[in-house]
């Protein structure tokens, strides 16, 4: 579950985020709360999260300086700002420092939902990483055992639209020669294997994250969550929704 912390010493405020989450359609997000700089630094460590709501006002510190640690240690994290000082200096210092939004209060909840919509998508794809195989550098082909090869090079290309063809360039075989190769080696088709690989790397996410069906669908390189959800039922005989219900249960 994507996790997400609010620095602010002031607990209305802290209500009103943590409100505002779990009652719209990003309450997936794991909400976590501090209200001084400190306890702030801890739950940054401890939680790494994905997105970071601080008050730049704290107690005997400058949230932005926080903003700037989190960064540090987590390029991808998004950082929101939030302030009841309309200081131009801090806004162009957040936006040096790469945060995503600076918002004055009273936030209105509009605000908050143009600015979830702009950076979720991507906080949720950076936390997929988190509960797949990770297959980093560049594959080596080796001419002596193309379907090895090819099986790298699925597992390294399997979130993208990789086709057949793709693969048989990769590892320098025709795709009809590459298909039936694959067939008598590996058992399955080309697409058969794919598919299977992605639905095994689905349900990683499906039992460890409250990720959204359509997030984990596109994260596994599926062209839409009812083709998912179509392909995911004939593999494994249940929806990912009745999948995933059962490991909450547990």
């Amino acid at each position: 579950m994507p996790n997400l912390l609010i620095v602010d010493d002031e607990y209305e405020s802290r209500y009103f985020l943590r409100e505002f989450i779990q009652s719209s359609e990003y309450n997936y997000f794991s909400v976590h709360e501090a209200d001084t700089y400190e306890k702030g630094l801890l739950m940054l460590k401890q939680l790494k999260p994905s997105i970071l709501l601080i008050e730049v006002s704290l107690p005997e510190h400058n949230g932005l300086e926080l903003g700037k640690i989190a960064k540090q240690w987590d390029p991808g994290i998004s950082v929101i700002i939030l302030t009841q000082l309309k200081i131009f200096e801090n806004v162009q210092r957040a936006i040096n420092l790469g945060f995503s939004a600076f918002l004055l209060k009273p936030v209105l909840r509009s605000e908050l939902k143009q600015i979830f919509e702009r950076i979720s998508i991507y906080s949720l794809s950076t936390e997929t990483n988190y509960f797949i195989e990770k297959n980093e550098g560049p594959t080596n082909t080796d001419l002596a055992n193309p379907i090895d090869s090819s099986i790298q090079y699925i597992q390294k290309h399997f979130k993208e639209p990789i086709t057949l063809n793709m693969v048989a360039d990769s590892v320098y075989l025709s795709p009809s020669h590459f298909s039936r190769l694959f067939k008598e080696e590996m058992g399955v088709t080309f697409i058969e294997y794919l598919t299977e690989y992605r639905i095994e790397q689905s349900k990683s996410l499906l039992k460890m994250t409250s990720l959204p069906i359509e997030v984990i669908a596109n994260q596994m390189g599926f062209t839409s969550a009812g083709y998912f959800a179509t392909t995911f039922r004939k593999s494994e005989g249940c929806t990912p929704s009745k999948y995933r219900s059962i490991f909450e249960k547990e």
